[in-house]
């Protein structure tokens, strides 16, 4: 998970994953629209690779880069979970606050010997 989070975590690799979406790219295609080197593109294709994002196959002197839609719908199970403990943490929190708040315990008169 570490992983794909830090792969997901850049502006640019994200991006890379977008346009592979759409059909494998080579790396020099990829970079083209960077203002970065060539290297450096490589090395943001290394990192989602890593993170098991893309897939990289060689043909002829390219090295073709493709999402893996498997690894996108892996991504979306761990955010899908991640939200779904977040979510029952935020409502467990909602419910002690809902007790605390308990409209007895608010009237400051009730109690008192007057």
């Amino acid at each position: 998970m570490d992983r794909l989070f830090h792969a997901l975590a850049d502006a640019t690799r994200r991006n890379i994953l977008h346009r592979c979406v759409r059909g494998e790219l080579s790396v020099s295609r990829l970079a083209e629209v960077y203002p970065m080197s060539f290297a450096a593109v490589q090395k943001h294709v290394a990192v989602l690779e890593r993170a098991g994002l893309v897939t990289k196959q060689r043909r002829g002197r390219e090295q073709l880069v493709r999402t893996d839609p498997e690894a996108i719908v892996r991504a979306r199970q761990v955010l899908d979970e991640l939200e779904t403990a977040w979510r029952g943490r935020v409502n467990r929190m909602a419910g002690l606050l809902a007790e605390d708040s308990d409209p007895q315990d608010n009237n400051p008169t009730e109690g008192r010997d007057r």
